[in-house]
């Protein structure tokens, strides 16, 4: 397929995601239909994630093959994989990194969704991307040569020390905030935020129905010193592994199983919370109703 007519393609693509999640956003739709995700995940035949079935590769190394709601494996043996691209322009949409911010995405893989808010934020914004394992932080700092508002780090994500961010973009299951993140988004800034169960990221026979309780994201939005927290999605995602410990799972586990997700308003910064008023309680901080 000639690359005109994979700008087609890419413009398709990116209107059927967007829909498919109800975000009428041009900005991110723009994002999606620019960036090739060819770009980000090596030569083809790629592996294409199917649920219940594991992996089965593409006919070809054809890119038309890429531009689908699929998840395309990064490295398969441990099932890390590029994220779904609906949910991502669901989560990309509530962050909406703007013209002239700083983005971090914390769990950067190879890259793709990165270069998705990089091209958000535009020439005059940047964009740091932090990621734990050696082989991709290697392999998306190749992908970025060419992107000089783009800097990989290779570390962990929770901490790695940062800028302060308009927008922290953490692409891996948590059990808590980390305290770098709530210390370095800046003021007006959002930071998107899994926490998972250990039970979110299950064996490849499972499907996203069995998961939907176990894992939950947050958009946290700083105001001076209040942070706003707001649920936006149940997600099956890759465990952070710099920002998990067996209290806290314990603990969110016990918080998902009693719902009431969409009454979490405030992240506190303490642990002084009424048990009314708490609907998850940890080490120096609450996500409370009130």
């Amino acid at each position: 397929m000639t690359e005109d007519e994979l700008k087609i393609v890419r413009r398709a693509y990116a209107m059927q995601i967007l829909a498919a999640v109800g975000v009428g956003n041009p900005r991110v739709e723009d994002a999606f239909a620019s960036v090739r995700r060819e770009d980000f995940l090596g030569h083809g035949p790629w592996q294409i994630f199917r649920w219940g079935i594991a992996y089965r590769p593409t006919p070809s190394a054809d890119p038309v093959y890429l531009y689908t709601d699929d998840l395309v494996s990064i490295v398969p043996e441990r099932r890390i994989n590029n994220g779904q691209p609906q949910l991502h322009a669901h989560l990309i949409n509530q962050a909406l990194p703007a013209a002239g911010e700083h983005v971090v995405h914390v769990g950067t893989g190879t890259g793709y969704y990165t270069a998705i808010m990089a091209h958000m934020v535009g020439p005059e914004g940047r964009a740091t991307g932090i990621e734990f394992e050696p082989e991709l932080a290697a392999r998306a700092k190749t992908n970025f040569a060419s992107w000089p508002n783009v800097e990989i780090v290779e570390g962990d994500g929770a901490q790695v020390d940062f800028a302060p961010a308009d927008v922290i973009y953490v692409n891996a299951g948590a059990t808590r905030p980390a305290k770098l993140w709530l210390d370095r988004l800046a003021d007006g800034g959002r930071m998107i935020l899994p926490l998972t169960t250990d039970n979110a990221f299950g064996d490849l026979g499972k499907k996203p129905s069995e998961m939907v309780n176990q894992g939950a994201v947050f958009r946290i939005a700083r105001n001076g010193d209040d942070f706003h927290a707001k649920y936006v999605s149940s997600v099956a995602i890759f465990p952070c592994a710099g920002n998990r410990d067996e209290t806290s799972e314990h603990a969110l586990a016990a918080a998902l199983a009693k719902g009431r997700l969409n009454e979490v308003a405030r992240l506190y910064r303490h642990g002084n919370v009424s048990e009314d008023d708490c609907w998850l309680r940890g080490d120096g901080w609450t996500l409370a109703y009130r």
